[in-house]
């Protein structure tokens, strides 16, 4: 699929909302670094941006009727009242309106069986959002901040696939370890229903889990945008949402012959 194709299918993208300066302003903005909506773009999408906004059952189903996949940005960590925690000293300020948008497009996503692809926090809303919990600050886990250097600079680290996972598919059966650029101090502890873990660093920390009950139900704890040269995750994710929307309107076509009476009975 290139990107020259005019039936590509429509990617939607979380985004941020925070307090953001750009020439004389300095207000609160939705925003998502490049790199992401690129990847997206390379790997034969459109990109659409979905701001942080309210999660009414009924704005977020008009929203997924219009996409064919959708992919759950990094950003803030997930608000640990919604797992049943008190905030560790090291953890972010909650972003109420951020969690409760992208739960209640996952919970959608997943009833409608829509591919998605969550990203670092979007593994962890993913894991949340299906009755999981996370670990709240890594270094007291491992014993080290290898997974987050800060100052926006990202670790390297190895990751084992799991075997007949999805992941390892998309990596050409990869057998040894992937290197994988990180930037995280949470990550998933007890798992989601319905989650299986599809990758793990050496030290057991849980690196991406899928979702079996979706066609391509994705989330990895590392940065995949972060690597140009690496498209595999998102194009995994873009020739899934095209079989998607193939399948939607075949349905469709099915649907409106059956009303005008017209269905061929073959």
């Amino acid at each position: 699929m290139s990107a020259s194709d005019p039936a590509r299918p429509l990617i939607g993208l979380t985004t941020y909302l925070e307090q953001s300066r750009t020439g004389v302003w300095d207000v609160p903005a939705a925003f998502l670094p490049r790199v992401y909506f690129d990847s997206v773009i390379r790997a034969g999408g459109i990109a659409v941006l979905l701001p942080p906004q309210p999660a009414d059952p009924d704005s977020v189903g008009r929203v997924l009727d219009s996409l064919d996949g959708l992919v759950v940005t990094g950003g803030k960590d997930v608000d640990p009242a919604r797992y049943g925690q008190t905030a560790h000293p090291a953890t972010d300020e909650p972003r109420p309106d951020r969690d409760a948008w992208e739960d209640e497009l996952l919970r959608q996503a997943i009833d409608r069986r829509l591919p998605f692809l969550g990203i670092c926090r979007g593994a962890q809303l993913l894991n949340v959002a299906l009755g999981g919990t996370l670990h709240q600050h890594l270094p007291d886990l491992v014993g080290h901040g290898g997974y987050q250097a800060g100052e926006g600079v990202f670790n390297t680290v190895d990751v084992r696939v799991e075997p007949h996972s999805r992941l390892h598919g998309l990596f050409d059966a990869l057998a040894g370890p992937h290197r994988v650029p990180v930037y995280h101090h949470q990550s998933i502890d007890a798992l989601g229903d319905g989650l299986v873990v599809s990758a793990r660093t050496s030290d057991g920390v849980i690196q991406a889990v899928e979702l079996p009950a979706v066609s391509f139900g994705v989330a990895v704890q590392w940065h995949p945008e972060q690597v140009a040269d690496d498209l595999r995750l998102f194009t995994g994710l873009v020739e899934a949402a095209d079989r998607y929307r193939a399948g939607r309107n075949r349905g469709q076509a099915d649907h409106d012959s059956t009303r005008h009476g017209r269905r061929d009975p073959s």
